[in-house]
């Protein structure tokens, strides 16, 4: 399996749920609060931290971690 780099180039804002509850019929994580649901793309992290000035929202930035790219041939899985 591989991982790709495919949207990882957009910057996310998402609400945190508040008051979450246990659904005593299936046992889910729910809550009433539909601002949980709501997830906004930003092209650039600057834009991001902009709205959320601007809305006057709490933020807190997750930077991406780096990859670590190992190189190695295919041959390698039959040498030891």
């Amino acid at each position: 399996m591989q991982s790709g780099y495919g949207k990882t180039d957009k910057w996310i804002l998402e609400y945190e749920t508040k008051n979450p509850t246990n659904n005593p019929l299936m046992g889910w994580e729910s809550s009433s609060d539909t601002l949980s649901e709501l997830r906004l793309e930003f092209s650039s992290k600057e834009l991001a931290i902009h709205y959320a000035k601007k809305k006057k929202i709490d933020y807190e930035i997750i930077e991406p971690k780096k990859r670590k790219v190992i190189k190695k041939s295919y041959a390698d899985n039959f040498l030891k």
